[in-house]
Parts: C-alpha cells; structure tokens; sequence
C-alpha cells in the first residue's frame, strides 16, 4: 500500500530456495512457548485515495520486530484505492483474503491477484506502481519486510503464487496455508531474501496448535476471527485476544503455541516470524534505508528519475 511521501511465477530475477526449517507437531509434549510481550490493537485509519486500513506494525513496533515495518489489513472499494507510489529499499507481501486487487508498475508488469492469491515484491532501488480494487469489496494484508543494506539496491522482481499454489497442510482441526516458511513438514516456495515464515491458521473451536520459530527470530501474530475467549496464545491460562490485534511473542524458547478456547467458532490467524537484520532503520514514507543519506538521495533520485527512477517523470497507470 502507499505511504505517502510525507508518510508460482516469478519475474525479474533468477527464482531460487533457502531453506527455513522450522519444524511443527500438534502435541504440546516438551514444547516450549514463547511468551507474549505486548498486543496492539489495528486502529482504523485512512491510507492511499480514499481506502481504509488497520495499522497493526508501525513504528513503534519496529524494534521489536526486526525485519518487519508496517502490517496493514486493508479494505476498499471503487473509486478507491492505491494510485501510483514509489518504493525502495524493502518489499511488500500483499495476501488477499477477498476480491481482487490489480497491480500496475513502471517496468511493466500488471496483472490481478484474488482471493487467496499472494504477491510477494522486491522494491529493490526502485519501483513505482499502483494497486486499486478490482471487484466491490475488496480486502487482504500487506506486510512490509526491510531487506538488508547488501540488498536494498538490487533490481526489483515479483514472486506470484495463486491460492492453488500456496501449499497447504491438515491435522487435527488445524488448517494452514504455507505462504512462507514451512509448517507441518511441507515447505512453501517463495524465496525469501529475508529470512521469513508467513503462516495462515484456522483453529477449529477446542483445536491447539504448536509451531517451531528458530529461537533468534522475531514473530507476531496478527488476529483475523476469533470467537468470544477463542484466541489464547503462549500458554493455555493466558488472556483471550480479540480480532484486529497484533501479538507480540518473545525471542526463544521451541515457538509459538495457540488454543482456540470459543465453543463455536474458528480461529483465524497468520503468524509472521522472521530474522533480525540488526541495522539502522530510517524511513521516510514509502523509502526505507539505512541513514539518512540514504534517505536524501533517494529524494534526489525520485525527483529527478535516476538511479532506478528512471520512469518516474513519465509513467502513469491506466
């Protein structure tokens, strides 16, 4: 999504795997939880051209979850949207849980990701697109996930899954689909360039769940549905979390565990995880680097369509 300035296919580069191993069992047997830090509740504000969205990572919460810079639950209709915006210096995973969301850039690649698709972007040194509604409502997450000081200016490239690609795995009323990372013994895809793990769970009511994160990652959670008392996390006696929050788990320990305590109803969840870059973060809106020459520059280059920005002056999506 945009911040404004004062805020599987796989195009553009040659397509790879790392592997993150991060081993999951439905028993609670010797397994050890990590404990949950802070929640933040997703408070509703305006983003883009007329759009609304959640903010449940901003800046705040950085430090606390390094690699990660912003997670949005977004929703928008016709005319609104997310007309065209630069990025550099990080990428954007967009994950649509309804409708459609068409994405346009300067390179030129344009195409529509719906319900369930996933589109996994490499801002690099430069990209400017556009992401607007493609059906009446129209809803889904986008994280931000910084990319390291080595990285921040390679060429941008798009790793595009369907739903029917996004693996997906069951066992014992347990559901999850396998954006990133791996859970229940099956590896997703994507390549990751930042270590990542990106799992979407659905608890079925009286369901637990115990995940593997590699004990030096950081990892949240982000609350999609939940029933009255149904989403626990950390350990069985811990207070309900509702809908819209983000969870905050420590570093350490085996991973995260979770209990879908609602009588009735399904738990819904993502859980994001990954590794720590350990470098300064300065961020300017929809340009994130290291320092704030960085940061200058990059005005520079935007402005003056160099280094990257090349088409800046020129391109507009239709």
């Amino acid at each position: 999504m945009r911040a404004a300035l004062n805020r599987a296919n796989f195009v553009g580069g040659l397509f790879s795997f790392r592997n993150i191993k991060s081993m999951s069992s439905s028993s609670s047997q010797n397994f050890v939880s990590r404990s949950v830090i802070k929640k933040v509740f997703a408070k509703l504000q305006k983003e883009g051209d007329g759009a609304v969205v959640r903010r449940g990572i901003s800046r705040s919460e950085q430090k606390l979850l390094d690699p990660f810079l912003m997670l949005d639950e977004f929703s928008v209709s016709p005319p609104a949207g997310f007309p065209d915006h630069p990025h550099r210096g990080f990428e954007t995973v967009t994950y649509v849980l309804e409708g459609g969301i068409t994405h346009q850039d300067f390179k030129g690649h344009k195409g529509t990701i719906y319900a369930g698709d996933v589109q996994w972007m490499t801002a690099g040194r430069g990209i400017i697109h556009s992401e607007m509604p493609e059906e009446e409502i129209n809803k889904g997450l986008q994280l931000w996930i910084n990319l390291s000081s080595n990285e921040k200016m390679i060429e941008p490239n798009y790793q595009e899954l369907s739903s029917s690609d996004i693996p997906k795995a069951e066992q014992n009323g347990v559901q999850v689909k396998i954006i990133a990372g791996e859970s229940m013994g099956i590896q997703s895809p994507v390549y990751t360039r930042t270590p990542t793990m990106f799992l979407d769970f659905i608890l079925d009511p009286g369901a637990q769940f115990h995940q593997n994160v590699p004990e030096s990652w950081n990892a949240f959670a982000y609350v999609l549905e939940s029933g009255e008392g149904g989403a626990v996390f950390g350990s069985s006696n811990a207070s309900p979390v509702s809908s819209h929050n983000v969870v905050v788990f420590e570093q350490g320990n085996d991973g995260v565990s979770v209990w879908n305590k609602s009588s009735s109803k399904k738990l819904r969840f993502v859980l994001i995880a990954g590794e720590p870059l350990g470098e300064p973060v300065v961020q300017y809106g929809p340009f994130v680097m290291n320092t704030q020459a960085e940061i200058d520059m990059t005005i520079e280059d935007y402005h003056y369509g160099k280094n990257g920005f090349e088409m800046a002056k020129y391109w507009r999506s239709q």
